[in-house]
């Protein structure tokens, strides 16, 4: 007995068209073995440098990690962000923290090698924290950007066993051949290390 070919109502056919024009990025992921690249510091949001822009790696196997790098961005948060996406900049950092409400965003995972303190050596052991701001403006130095940035800093130094205190966690100004100043004069260091210690 043949069996007639099952005709595709209308409805059937508009649903095939509705799934069509969909945007991919709704859709489940094709692959089951892909993964999603993910933030190694829980509330960090994750927002990728360039791959241009750093040096992958396999720390702390193959780099001790073992000090903290404080820095003032001489930029805004969102013109950080963008500059460390930009293929053509040579630099970044592992962490961005914003002044207004001291959200973190995550742009190299610290297993990689950042760009961020102007010294191969110095990049192969520390963990960059980029800090919105201009060294010469305290009024974006918030108790929301003081408090996120430590609580980082307390992970971090949790993680990989990084005493808390100011022979490993540095300024920018402090990494050997910089010139740089930041994160500048109107950083509290005293407060800083305290909030790192308690939070």
């Amino acid at each position: 007995m043949d069996r007639a070919q099952p005709r595709l109502s209308r409805r059937r056919l508009l649903k095939g068209a509705a799934l069509a024009a969909v945007p991919c990025a709704l859709l489940p992921a094709p692959s089951a073995g892909a993964q999603v690249a993910t933030a190694d510091y829980p509330p960090a949001e994750w927002q990728p440098a360039s791959t241009s822009n750093y040096t992958p790696s396999d720390r702390p196997h193959a780099y001790t990690i073992d000090r903290v790098i404080i820095h003032i961005t001489q930029e805004t948060y969102d013109d950080t962000l963008a500059i460390f996406a930009d293929p053509q900049r040579q630099v970044s950092a592992h962490y961005v923290i914003r002044s207004l409400d001291g959200h973190v965003a995550q742009c190299v995972h610290e297993a990689d090698v950042a760009w961020h303190a102007g010294n191969w050596g110095y990049n192969t052991r520390s963990i960059g924290i980029e800090h919105e701001g201009w060294v010469d403006q305290p009024a974006y130095l918030t108790h929301a950007l003081y408090e996120q940035s430590a609580r980082l800093t307390a992970a971090i130094c949790a993680k990989y066993g990084i005493p808390r205190d100011r022979e490993h966690i540095i300024g920018h100004y402090q990494v050997p051949g910089t010139d740089h100043s930041d994160p500048g004069p109107y950083w509290d260091w005293v407060r800083y290390i305290r909030m790192v210690n308690f939070a």
